[in-house]
């Protein structure tokens, strides 16, 4: 069983990425060993959905916004509950991941960062870094059949458990992910281009990487940050340029 959110002093929520790694060297997905056992209802009543809309590819085509050459991702789903697993923070890959590229700390820096990260899933709603998860294609964008959208389904049981989190929460979740679940007194970071006269704009393609990058340096932090100052401490001792804009707003500045 996995350790309690409550015994991180920081916690940093990530969105997790479409495309998944493949394979695992874990046994299948095994729910009551997951972190936050009070989804695991929510996360049965999802498993059993997706699962079953894969019997039909065209509607799970549909459903998930997918192409026919994006078949495969709907076998994915037909297999989840027999397929390996791989810890959370392994699983998922993209733009994000590969700046975080948690395979590369040291075992001691590791540790610590898959502690204090977690990440909000449209299947599993919060998984810890070290919760083993399989391959499946799941947006939270998504609306299943006889179930609706994934933001109606997660808000009402996650947002209490967010709510009772003790820990100082960093919130580096995309738009779509944010929205099911608020968390209260998170702090809230974007991404903003600098041009050479000082002109700002937000950053769309390219905001999870630097995201990645200071998921990377809060993780492996030698000293718990606990407030806000102490984020912007650890963003500049990893050389990332990060300003305070409110009181639990930061924005990660970037060249144009």
């Amino acid at each position: 069983m996995t350790e309690p959110l409550s015994l991180a002093t920081v916690l940093v929520l990530l969105p997790p990425s479409e495309t998944k790694a493949a394979g695992g060297e874990g046994p299948p997905l095994d729910l009551d060993a997951l972190s936050t056992p009070e989804l695991t209802p929510t996360r049965h009543r999802l498993i059993e959905a997706l699962t079953d809309l894969a019997d039909d590819v065209p509607s799970s085509l549909e459903a998930l916004g997918l192409s026919e050459r994006q078949a495969e991702e709907v076998q994915r789903n037909a297999e989840l509950r027999e397929s390996p697993t791989a810890p959370a923070l392994r699983r998922y890959t993209g733009v994000l991941y590969d700046a975080l590229d948690i395979g590369s700390l040291p075992e001691r820096e590791r540790a610590r960062a898959e502690r204090r990260l977690a990440v909000v899933s449209a299947l599993f709603g919060l998984v810890r870094g070290t919760d083993a998860i399989p391959a499946y294609r799941l947006s939270a964008s998504g609306n299943l059949p006889r179930v609706g959208t994934l933001r109606g389904v997660w808000r009402p049981v996650l947002e209490p458990v967010l709510a009772e989190v003790d820990d100082f929460v960093v919130d580096l979740r995309s738009g779509a992910y944010a929205a099911l679940a608020k968390v209260p007194g998170a702090v809230e970071v974007r991404v903003l281009s600098e041009d050479s006269t000082g002109k700002r704009k937000v950053v769309s393609h390219h905001n999870k990487s630097h995201k990645g990058k200071l998921a990377r340096a809060l993780g492996r932090a030698p000293e718990e940050p606990r407030t806000v100052e102490d984020v912007l401490t650890v963003a500049k001792e990893a050389d990332l340029r990060v300003e305070r804009e409110a009181d639990r707003q930061l924005c990660v500045i970037v060249p144009a």
